[in-house]
């Protein structure tokens, strides 16, 4: 059975996966689309990963740009946000980390029941027209082209066409009902989602975070370090100081470096190291068909000539 929602009333939140060629290669991202329950304007952010801090960026993104909040947000079971859902009673457990944002932004969460996904259906419908309509058969130069592209296409798209259930565009719809309705951001900071990581640092003077690797001081080589994400950027610290900084690489496997980490370490400034030659150490050694002392003395030892 299909269910309305009032005008700000409710905003559906879900993540899609899809394949896509970025620059030549097959990738495997992830699409956060957020749907107003009214008038069905779509919001759409591509990540590399579903995690915790990607719904927190997704959620924020959207409230920027609907211009405002919703008074509650329907979303599924995910283990990132929910801990546990229990389909008898009903009860709901929330992440702390989601509690403390929904407090943070002033707003209600709602969970799906478990197993029944389609209870967000507009959104569920979102996320395949995304995949779909959005980057089906097409390739990107880049990651940031991917993200102008879905920028674009929520605007000249999805936001303008005629929709099959409400019989009006979303853009439409949104601005003539839905618009005033929605909770002010105004003077509202970001919630920091932050994560908090113990590495080890290797043997190429580097710590591995989701699949790359950034360059530490070469002299902790060995030692464990805590690193912290939090807004795009990587910071490393030992001994409670901040020995690293580094923007957060969208690409997996690549190798994130500051070459004043490796001051000191010999090659490091890419000038060719000479080891020597053993001949150029080497004490004053006579030709190996050279006697080291005259034939005489042999004779006078074995007691005559030869």
């Amino acid at each position: 059975m299909r269910f309305e929602t009032r005008p700000g009333e409710q905003m559906q939140i879900d993540f899609g996966e899809r394949r896509v060629d970025i620059g030549g290669t097959q990738r495997r991202i992830s699409f956060f689309v957020a749907t107003l329950g009214y008038s069905r304007r779509l919001h759409v952010r591509a990540f590399e990963h579903e995690r915790q801090e990607h719904w927190f960026e997704g959620m924020e993104s959207a409230f920027r740009s609907f211009g405002g909040l919703t008074e509650e947000v329907l979303l599924d079971n995910a283990r990132a946000l929910i801990l546990r859902h229990d389909a008898a009673s009903r009860e709901v457990v929330l992440n702390p980390r989601l509690h403390a944002f929904a407090r943070h932004w002033g707003f209600r969460i709602r969970a799906c029941a478990p197993y029944r996904a389609r209870t967000k259906g507009k959104d569920e419908r979102g996320v395949g027209y995304v995949k779909r309509n959005a980057v089906a058969g097409r390739s990107f130069p880049s990651f940031a082209a991917l993200e102008a592209h879905l920028d674009r296409w929520t605007r000249d798209v999805a936001d303008v066409r005629i929709h099959g259930t409400t019989g009006e565009a979303p853009a439409v719809r949104f601005a003539r009902d839905e618009a005033g309705r929605l909770k002010p951001i105004d003077g509202i900071p970001p919630f920091l989602a932050a994560r908090d990581l113990v590495r080890r640092v290797s043997a190429d003077c580097a710590v591995e975070v989701d699949g790359a690797a950034y360059s530490v001081p070469w002299r902790l080589i060995g030692e464990r370090v805590r690193v912290t994400v939090s807004g795009g950027t990587i910071r490393i610290a030992h001994g409670g100081q901040e020995v690293a900084v580094h923007p957060v690489s969208e690409v997996r496997r690549a190798r994130i470096v500051d070459p004043a980490h490796f001051v000191g370490v010999a090659g490091a400034d890419g000038k060719p190291i000479r080891i020597p030659k053993p001949e150029d150490t080497a004490v004053d050694t006579p030709p190996a068909n050279e006697l080291l002392r005259p034939l005489a003395e042999y004779e006078a030892l074995v007691g005559g000539s030869w």
